[in-house]
């Protein structure tokens, strides 16, 4: 629904309410149905799938389209496809909402080159089902300000409020969907192993 409005600083942005369940690498997403220059040419990047929507961060940071935020709610006529040649993928429609950077509708093809479609594909419509019966509704887009900025601490690591409307205020802030949290960056592939241990000296060895 959303266009360039869920990156930062080379990770993904989410809000407060909003987690992430899973997320691949090596995933390339084409567009159709779409005139706008920034659905023009495939994609390469990451694809996310929280608890509210599924996130695209797009890997060059050179294109028109830097991320695009896939609310349940905009989705429609969502299949995992298992072709016989090729990589698996997910395709469907998105609908735009207002003041996502876009207007219209869009077809979209998100095909796994590393493979995890399937279970991917299979989580999403699963979340997506949950969310339909809470009646949950799409966030709202978030534009971060374009200098330096420092986000300010969560209300869990302040002192606690001295009062019942202090500390009724101070959770309420904290489970707001409609806020900015955190961005999250994918750990690396793999870390390098450690020494090995000898037992008999007690030391390290290279």
């Amino acid at each position: 629904m959303s266009l360039n409005t869920a990156h930062l600083n080379g990770g993904v942005l989410i809000h407060n309410g909003e987690q992430i369940l899973l997320y691949s690498d090596g995933v390339a997403v084409e567009w159709s149905a779409q005139q706008s220059g920034a659905f023009q040419g495939t994609k390469k990047g990451l694809i996310y799938l929280t608890t509210h929507r599924v996130i695209f961060i797009n890997k060059s940071g050179g294109d028109e389209m830097l991320s695009f935020s896939f609310p349940f709610v905009t989705l429609s006529e969502v299949e995992v496809e298992q072709p016989v040649f090729g990589a698996n993928y997910i395709k469907g429609k998105v609908r735009a909402q207002p003041n996502g950077n876009w207007i219209g509708e869009a077809k979209f093809k998100i095909t796994f080159k590393k493979g995890g479609a399937i279970e991917f594909g299979e989580s999403m419509l699963r979340a997506a089902h949950f969310a339909s019966r809470g009646g949950m509704q799409a966030p709202p887009p978030y534009v971060p300000p374009q200098n330096q900025w420092y986000a300010a601490p969560p209300p869990a690591y302040a002192p606690p409020p001295q009062d019942a409307k202090a500390a009724e205020a101070a959770q309420s802030a904290y489970y707001d969907p409609n806020q900015p949290q955190m961005a999250f960056i994918p750990p690396p592939a793999y870390y390098e192993n450690p020494p090995s241990y000898n037992q008999a000296t007690g030391k390290k060895t290279q």
